[in-house]
């Protein structure tokens, strides 16, 4: 049998990899909480807990990385950059 911190780690683990696969569409806590079986208040403790940030600031911190690679790679403008993430 599973222990709770093994199905914890695996929850954040695919908590993260839905917030990277869709941070364009800026899903809810809920919408996170709910993809991994969780209420929207323990899976916002478990994860603070795991990551060490709540998910809204790790899927701020999503956008920012994803702004500055365009802007590097692209030359885009700061106006489309900040189109292309949201």
């Amino acid at each position: 049998m599973r222990s709770q911190r093994e199905i914890d780690s695996d929850r954040i683990a695919t908590a993260i990899e839905f917030l990277v696969r869709n941070y364009r569409s800026h899903p809810t806590l809920d919408e996170v909480a709910g993809h991994v079986a969780m209420s929207r208040y323990h899976f916002q403790r478990v994860f603070r807990e795991w990551v060490g940030v709540t998910p809204k600031q790790f899927a701020s911190y999503l956008s920012v990385e994803h702004a500055k690679k365009i802007l590097k790679e692209t030359r885009a403008s700061l106006a489309d950059a900040s189109a292309e993430v949201g």
